[in-house]
């Protein structure tokens, strides 16, 4: 077999491909005769079909058959023998197959780039910590309190916090507008899901009472056509219904599975769960700050077929969190508008593998055990959902690729500059703010050609 490289173009490949007749030929030969022994024929005896035969007969969708074995095999050897890290499919053309001369092809790919790991020192990290205060566990239960309040209907004025039953439709100088009309809307005054002035309008107000607003729609309103414009809203209010939390007691207590020790008990499995709600906000967002890190510290180029399985990824992603849609086509979901967090994970994939390998981490069971329980028990089987994990592979390789990057983290932190802050429990738990791909990979290309000027000069 003979390879050349033709051309290398960033991180696509060229190869021209050549295996000599006789191996072709030779394989055509064996499975043909292979054939004889086995084939039924009209006019033939099985078995007794003669090899000229059978080669009119199935030589041509044999012959095809080997030659597509034989690209693949080739193409295997092709490219562990020049060691390419191949990343998605190879596009193979310019197939050249006659019997008695030798398959020739051609074969384009990509490849994954070569990394060369930065100085762990060089990066700079914020580490937050936090810790659980009585007034915190106190306002988890008020949470948790309202989750289970309902609403009655009162004979009184609407207040703040109240919930109204209402019929509303908006005109723009006298003529209705798309999307200004509901009947039976459920409206919780203070919520501030109507426009500026729309739920204060409804204060103090009695049921079966109609009342006019004119009100001004937002200038940075999402609808261009509204944006800034005055309109006027006829509301009829159906209903005042005031709330009505729970209070204290075992029943209440029990709703969340403590089923004793009163109010002590309780406040202690809140503070529990706080504890573990705290501890994974603070691990996924100094992991996210590490990861940024490590991104902006290797500028690679990443092959397009990943960056293209990323979007795919995130195409389905979104379908899942809006509820499935299988009815949607991911087709017609525009890849641009995923590109640029696609090669940012991509990217990271390609980065973090090669530190896993450079450091030499591997996962530790009993660490993957823990990460498992700590799921399970968000559960209320939780010995299922472990044997659940456990039976499947994929999502145990999940946990284990989660716990590798965790190792990281840390060999990253104590080499890093870090610096600590404390804050409150409650901002402890927000995630950091989205990052903009867009001006992360802005940053990343100039920070890219600062490099090439570096090494030019």
């Amino acid at each position: 077999m003979e390879v050349a490289v033709e051309r290398s173009d960033g991180l696509v490949r060229h190869l021209r491909i050549q295996l000599p007749a006789d191996r072709v030929d030779g394989e055509v030969l064996q499975r043909l005769q292979k054939a004889t022994k086995t084939v039924a024929l009209k006019g033939f005896r099985k078995g007794k079909v003669p090899l000229k035969v059978v080669k009119q007969q199935l030589g041509k969708g044999i012959r095809g058959e080997v030659v597509g074995e034989l690209i693949n095999t080739s193409f295997r050897e092709a490219i562990e023998n020049h060691s390419f890290k191949i990343a998605g499919q190879p596009q193979i053309s310019d197939l050249q197959d006659v019997e008695g001369a030798q398959l020739e092809y051609r074969a384009v790919f990509e490849v994954y780039p070569e990394v060369v790991l930065a100085d762990f020192s060089k990066i700079k990290i914020r580490r937050s910590s936090a810790e659980i205060e009585d007034s915190d566990i106190d306002d988890m239960i008020c949470n948790l309190r309202d989750q289970k309040a309902n609403f009655e209907l009162v004979d009184r004025v609407s207040e703040e916090g109240d919930q109204l039953i209402i019929d509303y439709i908006g005109v723009r100088e006298g003529v209705e507008f798309a999307g200004g009309k509901a009947n039976d809307q459920k409206l919780i005054l203070g919520s501030k899901s109507m426009i500026p002035g729309f739920e204060d309008g409804l204060k103090g107000k009695s049921a079966n009472e109609k009342i006019i607003l004119k009100l001004t729609f937002p200038k940075d309103y999402h609808s261009e056509d509204l944006a800034g414009l005055p309109v006027e809203f006829t509301v009829t209010v159906k209903s005042v219904s005031e709330k009505k939390t729970p209070e204290l007691t075992n029943e209440f207590f029990q709703q969340f599975g403590v089923t004793s020790g009163g109010l002590a008990s309780f406040r202690e499995e809140v503070e529990s769960n706080m504890r573990r709600e705290l501890d994974a906000a603070l691990r996924s967002n100094i992991k996210s700050r590490i990861m940024h890190q490590l991104f902006k510290l290797h500028p690679i180029e990443i092959p397009e077929a990943q960056i293209l399985g990323e979007i795919k990824n995130l195409k389905e992603q979104m379908l899942r969190q809006f509820g499935g849609g299988k009815e949607i086509d991911l087709d017609a979901l525009p890849n641009e508008m995923f590109r640029g967090k696609a090669q940012y994970r991509a990217a990271l994939a390609v980065i973090v593998s090669e530190a896993l390998k450079a450091e030499s981490l591997s996962p530790d069971p009993g660490t993957v055990k823990n990460r498992v329980t700590e799921i399970a028990q968000t559960y209320d089987q939780p010995q299922e959902v472990i044997n659940y994990y456990y039976s499947k592979p994929e999502l145990l390789s999940a946990i284990e690729a989660s716990t590798m990057e965790d190792q990281l983290m840390e060999v990253v932190l104590s080499k890093a500059e870090v610096e600590e802050e404390v804050l409150r429990y409650k901002d402890a738990v927000k995630p950091d703010p989205e990052l903009d791909y867009g001006d992360l990979l802005k940053e990343r290309v100039d920070g890219v050609r600062g490099l090439e000027q570096q090494s030019g000069d």
